[in-house]
């Protein structure tokens, strides 16, 4: 081979090297590779040249062409830079400012358009979604499979919540994302059968970490989850035809042109970028303006200590001034209020709470045809022109916000009546928290009235069973990586009594495992815009005072969070700033002593901070620290226990 060819061939193999379809992150560390072998669309991503999901398919499946195969990669793409900052009052940062490059890949065929793919890719973070074109006169389609996949990586495990069964659980409400994870597991598995729930967390070897998940998901099509596969391949999944009684479609229909929701991939050598990330907000935007300027609260329930027979006038009228005396601004006044109270005494609840500044969240049964829950009020929310009378009814006498309750599915028609509550709530200045639900995809930002959602075992299982308790710090440090860093979690905890019961008594109901100080730490851990804590009035007397004070003057909303130190389902500590106040929360979940020396880039040199901490009893106190030269402290968290520091 003469010289000259030699030299026409390394050319030729630099060109198509570079014209290789790729878009990389602002740093250039995180890139995705695009191609399409054989016609198949697929996709591939590397971070620091470190390979965190090998070739996974593209694509889709719909009533108006298969587009999984037989498909051609055009040779231009278009690429944007993407530069926006936000404010994002509810959760996580209240300032943002996204950077990311913005990729659209066209694939075609037999000569016709298809489907564009969109990539964003900014630091840490990618998504992309499908925008689907008409296929001759066909203007809308209904998407029956996606058959978009994340292949990890040989020696990948996993921390993942299984899809629970459809029509199962407490009256044949399920799914609704309350199973419990299981932790540093084998990739290749499928759960219960039924895939697993978002968000999915993945650690790759000792490379790093994955967090798959969706965002932007609303009336416009249904929510997804990942089927787990051999060999580490996770695909979407639809709905199970089972949920919400069998009623509705698994497999959403859209107009063409039409679009996809997001998916979004958060990749990180440390967990930081996966407790930081604020990808679930960058991709979206509000849906509709604020009907007025919504105050995001703390607040108390009766419920989780006294259950139903708490909802009577007595006892939330005690509630309010229990509210009032924490300088928390609303109660949640929860199932059968209907019947036993009555909306006569409701308003007037309201208008003493009014006279207390503190207002009320009242709780109602989603209803329709999907489940058998008993609890009223029941055929309110269910129905446009019903739920508008009782909105409007809620707004003449200054309820705050509802609590909607018992969905249990994610077919398409359940995520229009999410919206359509929420858009019909916004019009008379009402608030919304769901429970027995969907996980939030990106909702805080689409929505101004949102509120928060559960998706989680939450508190009411701290209530229901002694081996919730005796797993509390487990999952606590398990949902601070996975659940609550896609968006807010209702949990409900932070209880200061000693037993869950009315009377804070030994031989009743379940006994509360962990310390007051790891109390106080999940009020920072856990997020969620509106809080309700899993205080009772009694604790005013029973619970140390400094514990009181600390719960009084805890923030709901932040500024900023940075991950400090931790492990899904071992322990973890992360700081958060209110202004220019930090609060540094840790818990441990591990048998042994955690011994922990932390950076404390946020303090000052020689600054003295409070200091709560528990002894190996787990008996807490209050003291002052000194943050060293360096910027050090050593601290020590008992199982079960907590530590915090405040400047």
């Amino acid at each position: 081979m003469n010289l000259k060819k030699i030299i026409f061939l390394c050319f030729v193999g630099f060109f198509q090297l570079n014209a290789q379809p790729i878009v990389k992150s602002p740093d250039g560390k995180l890139v995705v590779s695009i191609s399409a072998d054989n016609g198949i669309p697929q996709y591939n991503v590397t971070y620091n040249e470190k390979t965190f999901i090998e070739k996974s398919p593209l694509g889709l499946k719909t009533s108006a062409g298969d587009f999984s195969f037989g498909l051609t990669l055009e040779a231009n793409s278009s690429q944007n830079k993407i530069d926006e900052s936000y404010q994002l009052r509810n959760i996580k940062k209240s300032n943002v400012h996204y950077t990311a490059n913005e990729a659209i890949f066209s694939f075609t065929k037999e000569g016709r358009a298809a489907f564009d793919v969109i990539f964003r890719v900014s630091n840490n973070n990618l998504a992309f979604k499908y925008k689907i074109y008409p296929q001759k006169e066909t203007v809308s389609c209904v998407v029956e499979e996606e058959v978009s996949g994340f292949l990890l990586p040989k020696g990948t495990t996993t921390f993942l919540c299984p899809q629970s069964n459809p029509m199962t659980g407490f009256a044949r409400t399920a799914p609704s994302y309350e199973t419990s994870y299981a932790l540093d597991d084998a990739v290749g598995k499928n759960g219960l059968g039924n895939g697993y729930t978002f968000p999915c967390l993945f650690k790759v070897n000792s490379d790093g970490w994955v967090l798959i998940s969706e965002t932007g998901v609303d009336s416009g099509y249904c929510a997804s989850r990942l089927i787990g596969h051999e060999n580490g391949l996770y695909s979407i999944g639809f709905p199970m035809q089972g949920e919400n009684n069998g009623n509705g479609t698994v497999a959403p229909g859209i107009p063409l042109t039409g679009e996809t929701p997001w998916r979004t991939i958060t990749i990180g050598e440390t967990l930081a970028p996966i407790v930081e990330t604020t990808v679930s907000f960058d991709l979206v935007k509000p849906k509709y303006e604020a009907s007025k300027e919504y105050q995001y609260t703390k607040g108390t329930w009766s419920w989780i200590m006294k259950m139903d027979n708490s909802t009577t006038f007595p006892v939330q009228k005690q509630y309010i001034d229990f509210s009032a005396s924490m300088g928390y601004e609303t109660i949640l006044v929860d199932a059968l209020w209907d019947t036993q109270i009555g909306r006569d005494k409701i308003a007037e609840l309201a208008a003493y709470g009014a006279q207390k500044g503190v207002g009320l969240y009242l709780w109602y049964n989603s209803n329709g045809y999907w489940n058998d829950a008993p609890q009223g009020p029941r055929g309110l929310m269910d129905n446009a022109t019903i739920r508008r009378r009782e909105m409007a009814w809620m707004n003449s006498i200054g309820i705050k916000g509802i609590k909607v309750d018992f969905f249990g599915g994610d077919k398409q028609v359940t995520m229009k009546l999410y919206e359509d509550i929420l858009t019909d709530a916004n019009e008379f200045g009402i608030m919304v928290i769901f429970h027995g639900c969907t996980l939030p995809r990106g909702w805080e930002r689409m929505y101004p009235n949102y509120a928060s959602s559960e998706a989680v075992l939450a508190s009411e299982n701290l209530h229901f069973g002694q081996l919730s308790c005796d797993n509390e710090a487990l999952n606590a440090t398990t949902h601070t990586f996975i659940r609550n860093t896609v968006g807010s979690m209702d949990f409900g905890g932070s209880a200061l009594n000693r037993f869950y019961n009315s009377d804070n008594i030994a031989g009743k109901g379940s006994k509360r495992m962990t310390s007051d100080v790891f109390a106080l730490a999940t009020s920072v851990l856990f997020q969620s815009g509106v809080q309700h804590f899993a205080l009772a009035p009694n604790n005013l007397y029973d619970a140390p005072e400094w514990a009181i004070k600390f719960m009084k003057e805890v923030p709901s909303v932040w500024d900023e969070v940075r991950f400090l130190d931790g492990y899904p389902g071992k322990y973890v500590v992360l700081a958060r700033r209110k202004g220019a106040k930090w609060y540094v929360a840790g818990i441990n979940a591990e048998k042994k002593l955690l011994k922990i020396k932390l950076k404390l880039d946020m303090f000052n040199s020689g600054a003295k901070v409070d200091c709560y901490s528990d002894d190996d009893q787990l008996n807490g106190k209050i003291s002052k620290l000194t943050v060293n030269k360096n910027k050090e402290v050593e601290m020590k968290i008992p199982c079960n226990g907590g530590m915090l520091l405040t400047n």
